[in-house]
Order: structure tokens, then sequence, then C-alpha cells
């Protein structure tokens, strides 16, 4: 691919971004592609199970092409709680675009002024953390992910629109998207959005490739402290077993569908905004070819990564000491086409907005080592994707 064909795709993408609207069915954004899908031909019946989900998804996309859709895609979100109703839908139009270009002017984004309510309290959530790191230690579980959110009351209307600009502007190498989780009358329109940086999983053809993320440092704006903190975090063992539990949670979930499957040995550094990341790409070729992107999403979801393991024993104790239901929070967000090609991404680093209202979410990984006040501040610091694309730089403690 030239130089000038490259340029053209990311300027079509700057024109996808551009053209996003809260009626959009979804934006999504890689390091690969950009999708803007659009207007609306039929939505994915409810169901109870990620196996029956499946089932809805590819009776949905045939019959999309029995009756004329020429390029039907099943766009949108599924919650944590697989047995919950999903966000799915096939849009009359998918747009595409290469990558959008990591050197987007980045102008200052102008405060929304807000009252922030933490849910739970920070010391309620220490708390938690502290009650989770006895079950550890009584070895019920290896692992458990506790969230917390912030509710946010706005003065006006979010400008959904030019808040998913400014986080594609600031989160250039992760995956930004918007997702209308709405009914077609509903207003305000409630949207999902945010700028993760992990991807679930991807297929195109035979190949698969996963990069879970686990094990996590707060960025500093000192670049001697910030190397500092990613040399520390390569060499941490509560992180590195925090990482490998999930690593190994995915290779075990993807290995039965894959001919051969690529696991490194040891994690590499990746890097947010505000974050640093211990990360592994998983690789591999399936058996079948026809084994779908969102079957295999749905064999790993969700990942220890945002849930913890053993899986029901993270469950129960999620639901236990977290005050809120998470909803599409840790969830998994993306699209299927009618070939079974696709990706899905991890959802994190978002928040559900509507109209004034804004609800953020943040989590961390608890393992038997874990320090309350530790794993407190490294949930603040993961606000800090969407506190800084809103331009409150200067938040106060949450």
């Amino acid at each position: 691919m030239n130089d000038l064909f490259r340029g053209e795709l990311r300027t079509q993408a700057q024109y996808l971004l551009s053209g996003y609207q809260t009626d959009s069915a979804m934006f999504f954004a890689s390091s690969r592609q950009t999708l803007l899908a659009q207007g609306h031909y039929a939505t994915v019946p409810a169901a109870n199970s990620l196996d029956a989900l499946n089932q809805a998804v590819a009776l949905a996309l045939k019959q999309a092409k029995a009756t004329g859709h020429l390029d039907p895609v099943v766009v949108g979100a599924i919650p944590f709680d697989g047995r919950k109703s999903a966000c799915l839908s096939i849009p009359r139009s998918v747009l595409r675009a290469g990558p959008l270009p990591q050197s987007l002017a980045q102008p200052k984004p102008q405060a929304v002024p807000c009252s922030i309510t933490p849910l739970p309290e920070p010391q309620a959530y220490a708390d938690g953390v502290a009650l989770a790191v006895q079950h550890l230690q009584n070895k019920d579980l290896d692992k458990v992910v506790l969230a917390r959110a912030l509710d946010l009351a706005a003065e006006q209307a979010v400008d959904i629109p030019k808040l998913l600009v400014t986080l594609a502007q600031r989160n250039a190498h992760g995956y930004t998207f918007a997702v209308n989780l709405s009914g077609q009358a509903e207003a305000p329109p409630r949207i999902l959005i945010g700028a993760s940086p992990e991807l679930l999983l991807r297929k195109k053809g035979s190949q698969v490739f996963s990069n879970p993320l686990a094990g996590s440092a707060a960025r500093s704006p000192d670049p001697k402290i910030d190397r500092e903190r990613g040399e520390a975090l390569l060499q941490s063992a509560k992180d590195l077993h925090e990482h490998a539990v999930v690593v190994n949670a995915v290779a075990a979930g993807l290995r039965p569908f894959c001919r051969t499957l690529n696991v490194p040995e040891q994690p590499v550094l990746m890097h947010t905004e505000t974050m640093w990341h211990l990360s592994t790409e998983i690789s591999g070729e399936l058996i079948d070819e026809e084994t779908t992107s969102l079957m295999l999403a749905s064999a790993l979801h969700p990942t220890p990564a945002v849930c913890g393991h053993p899986n029901q024993n993270a469950r129960d104790l999620i639901a236990q000491i977290e005050p809120f239901d998470r909803g599409f929070y840790t969830g998994m967000l993306g699209w299927c086409d009618a070939n079974g090609d696709g990706e899905w991404i991890v959802t994190i680093r978002c928040a559900e907005v509507a109209g004034k209202s804004l609800r953020l979410f943040a989590g961390a990984g608890i393992v038997a080592d874990s320090s309350p006040q530790s794993e407190l501040a490294e949930t603040s610091a993961k606000f800090r994707t969407m506190l800084n694309a809103m331009g409150l730089v200067h938040a106060g403690a949450v």
C-alpha cells in the first residue's frame, strides 16, 4: 500500500469521525480501521445466554441477506452478564476507512461543569478490596476484579460527538467507540462511549488474535518517573501473577478452536495516555474457518481481566461487594459480518451518557497481596481517560 493511499484512508477515517452523530448505531476505531454504522435495518432479538445470542445473530444475518441486504454486519454491545439483554443490530450501512491518524490535533478540551458522586465512596471501595483479599488469602479465589463508578451531573447536555473526537485525539493507540443503547424513539439517547485499550478477539478468515491486558500502573508526567513505573510493573511479582491468570484463561478458551496457537511466555509493556499495562499478544489459526468472531469472543467472555478466577466464585463476590449493576461495563463491544469476521473489544475506560447525566466506570484486579489503597489509586488513574477528555483534569479526589 503506497503512502498516498494510506493518507487517503486516514483522511476518510477523519471524515467518518466528524460524521458521527448520536443516532449512529456505532462508531468504532481501531489501529487497523475505522467504522461508522448508520441507519437501522434489523434488531437482533434479546437472548438469555451467549449461546442463544450467537444463534440469534446468525439467524439475523441470514435473514438480512435473504431480504436483500448486500453487506449485513451486526454491531453493538454485550453486557458483563451474558444472560442479560445485549444491544445488537444490523445497520443499513457500515462505512469503512483506514485507521485514524496518530497525529490528530489535540486542542485542550473545554471543561464540562458538573457535580461528581462516587459509587461507592472511596473508603467503602477500599474496604471492599480488603474483604476480597481475605477471600483470596483463604484460597477461595485466584483473582477478582472490583469496580466502582462516578455519577456525574452536568449543567448542560453533554456534547457526545465532541467528546468522541476528544477521546480519539487523546487515545490514538486504543479502540475509540460510541454505541447507541437507546430504542428508536428514546430521548435523550443513551450512549456508551469510551476508549478501551484491550482487544478481546479479532478474526479474519482462519486467523485469530487476542490481546489480554492485566497488571497496571498509573503513568507520570515526569519522563524519568514514568519509565521507572513501567519498568517496575514489568518486574512486579503481583502484577505478573495477575497477568498470567488472564493469559492462561484466554489461551484455554481459544485452544479448542485452534489448529495452532502462539502464546508468548512473557508479557510486554504497553501504554495509554494515563496507564501502563502488561500485554500479551496471542495469535492462532482456526480449525474451522466458519467459527465466527462472536462465537470465539463469547467463549472468552468475561475473562479474568474483568471478572476473576475461578469465574463463578469471582462473580459471586462481585455481586456481594459492588453496589451497582455493571451493565455494559466490562462487557464486549464490536462487530461481526456475514462471513464471521469481526473484532470485539473489552468495554472498559468508558461511560454511559444520557443528556446531562454520565456514569463512568473503573476497576482493578485484586489478588492475595493487593493493597486496598493501591487498588483505589489504580481505579482513580483509570477514571482519568474519561475525566481528561471532559476537561476535568482537576476533578479532585475521585
